[in-house]
């Protein structure tokens, strides 16, 4: 299976984990001014995951006034199926590195429930709620933060789920083969219908896989992020060298300005 064509994404490379959060940090908080400016509220779907707790550090601590957090609403990509205080938890990390030291309102905060006893039930009451949020048939959120895991998978999409072939949901329950197993996790059609999307993607470990989704071969089953390619959105993203370890200089955008 070969990929279908799609409009080639910015791939910025830092030296480091900390110069590609700043630099990602910046160029979120534009974003959200942006949208703020344009519609009057910005959405953002979170990621989880150990690579975007620096860009969430900076956002609390460097960035936080220069965001008109009262007007933004968030949202996580996907979430491991366990308590919100469980250490596995995407929203307790989220929680610990942003939340509790953003000037937020807790209506502005969304995070996926895990609390039902079958996750399917948590996962409709997730699409209901984007629903609520969200006019039309899919939600357009103004930026969604992926990381990119050194199998290729993204959210809680992973090689040859049967996930991958959703088309009519937004929001389903999966099972992973890693630890905890049971996830929800927001659809590939989200993704797509998405003005913007961040990849952040720091380590060696995951030089392997940036490398075949961004020059291959790769394909969309066994790489899920290949399938990333908004219909009406731009793609972004910020690595660090490690990361772009396999990458030649072809491939590589030229930095922003700081």
């Amino acid at each position: 299976m070969t990929a279908p064509s799609q409009t080639r994404p910015s791939v910025y490379v830092y030296p480091d984990l900390e110069a590609m959060s700043q630099a990602a940090a910046r160029a979120l908080v534009d974003r959200v001014r942006s949208a703020v400016e344009s519609d009057g509220r910005c959405a953002l779907a979170l990621s989880g995951g150990n690579t975007p707790r620096a860009l969430y550090r900076l956002l609390a601590e460097e960035y936080v006034d220069r965001v008109p957090w009262n007007q933004v609403d968030l949202f996580w990509g996907d979430e491991r199926y366990v308590p919100p205080d469980d250490p596995r938890s995407n929203y307790r990390m989220v929680k610990d590195a942003l939340l509790d030291r953003l000037p937020i309102p807790t209506t502005n905060v969304y995070p996926m429930p895990t609390s039902h006893a079958d996750p399917e039930d948590a996962a409709r009451a997730y699409e209901a709620l984007l629903s609520q949020r969200f006019a039309g048939r899919w939600p357009r959120f103004d930026l969604i933060l992926l990381g990119l895991a050194a199998d290729g998978h993204i959210a809680s999409l992973f090689p040859a789920s049967p996930a991958l072939q959703a088309r009519d949901r937004r929001v389903i329950a999966v099972r992973a083969s890693v630890d905890p197993p049971q996830r929800l996790t927001i659809t590939l059609p989200v993704i797509n219908h998405a003005a913007g999307v961040f990849f952040l993607v720091a380590g060696k470990g995951k030089a392997g896989a940036v490398h075949r989704v961004l020059v291959g071969p790769c394909d969309p089953v066994t790489c899920p992020a290949l399938s990333v390619q908004p219909t009406a959105g731009d793609v972004f993203w910020w690595i660090d060298e490690g990361a772009a370890t396999f990458l030649g200089p072809s491939v590589r955008t030229p930095s922003p300005p700081a």
